[in-house]
């Protein structure tokens, strides 16, 4: 029987400037509150288990006695560990049709937790070269190392006052994010094609945007984001910060449409596009009230506002957050949901 040892030390761990989940396992901890994204797992399981019977001959071929597999961008909640053993049973079957010996296998975790000072991020070299064999990234590309500097220079034209994310009305602003999100994402393929080998197979599942959708009766992640603006400003104005203070923060993701991934993966001269998939997460029914969404976002940003505006205002925010969704039908049917997840399968081409 093949062994498997798993790595989860400062090696792997991820540093996206404080995008560290609340940790635990309390009642606001992303460990209790990640069962949307583990709908992106979900969803995506058969297509990768697809993808590895199919097209990992070239590894298989030249297999030595151990195969590693990389999950960046882990974080601390419940998905983890399912989704590499299910790659991992995969894999393993794949091997029995081709190997008399199933090898030893190496996992590696790129924890989410820490922040910016600890260690080096996934973005750039973590592994030797030419020692990968299956990468996996779910829901942690669209972490940004930085928020576009654009966004916060008031003499920019994509200074985003008064806002906390790119709006579809802000064209410099969305543009500035999609910006920064290309040049991040063709860094981290940089350096897993250093330490992918030849024909060697990574999924990235990363949450975006339709690219059409009807904003008076749908809604997207996006748009959840920016009622935190509202909120902010409401509280500003009520003196409880200053409203330069809400000048000054924007948070530091992008979600991209289906069609803005594919040209920036397409940039790429080391991995082909193998597949690509739109997929509805079903994770989006886990979440049957206003209080369970706003939970979810504390457990998921919660860090990330107290690092600028401090812990005191949590409880207010979130508050006053709830009863905003709570006052628009839109918000109370998840069929409105539009938010979608992208599946794409790269392969490390050939040297």
């Amino acid at each position: 029987m093949a062994s498997i040892h798993i790595r989860k030390g400062a090696l792997l761990k991820h540093t996206v400037a404080l995008n560290a989940m609340n940790d635990g396992d309390g009642p606001q901890s992303y460990f209790q509150n990640s069962s949307y994204q583990g709908g992106a797992v979900d969803i995506t399981k058969p297509i990768i288990e697809e993808e590895i019977a199919t097209k990992l001959d070239d590894v298989v071929q030249h297999l030595a006695s151990t195969f590693y597999i990389a999950d960046f961008g882990c974080s601390t909640g419940r998905n983890s560990f399912p989704a590499i053993q299910f790659i991992t049973q995969a894999i393993k079957q794949k091997l029995k049709t081709s190997s008399p010996k199933i090898p030893e296998f190496q996992v590696l975790f790129n924890d989410a937790l820490y922040r910016a000072a600890a260690v080096r991020d996934f973005h750039g070299r973590l592994l030797p070269e030419s020692s990968l064999h299956f990468g996996y990234s779910s829901w942690s590309l669209q972490w940004l190392t930085e928020v576009p500097k654009a966004v916060a220079d008031r003499d920019s034209p994509a200074w985003n006052r008064g806002r906390v994310y790119c709006t579809r009305e802000r064209k410099d602003v969305c543009d500035a994010y999609l910006n920064q999100f290309g040049n991040e994402v063709e860094s981290f393929l940089e350096a897993r094609a250093v330490e992918m080998v030849s024909g060697g197979l990574m999924a990235i599942i990363v949450p975006g945007e339709p690219e059409f959708w009807n904003p008076e009766t749908e809604y997207t992640i996006p748009c959840e984001i920016n009622l935190f603006g509202s909120c902010l400003m409401d509280m500003s104005k009520k003196g409880r910060f200053s409203e330069s203070k809400v000048d000054s923060f924007n948070f530091p993701f992008y979600l991209p449409t289906p069609q803005q991934l594919k040209v920036i993966l397409e940039r790429s001269q080391s991995f082909s596009i193998e597949r690509m998939e739109i997929l509805n997460n079903p994770g989006k029914y886990t979440l049957p009230s206003v209080d369970a969404r706003a939970v979810v976002y504390r457990a998921v940003l919660g860090r990330l506002l107290t690092d600028h505006f401090g812990s005191e205002i949590l409880d207010e925010l979130f508050e006053l957050y709830t009863k905003k969704i709570a006052a628009s039908p839109i918000f109370q049917n998840p069929d409105n949901v539009k938010t979608i997840t992208v599946l794409a399968v790269l392969k490390r081409k050939m040297d």
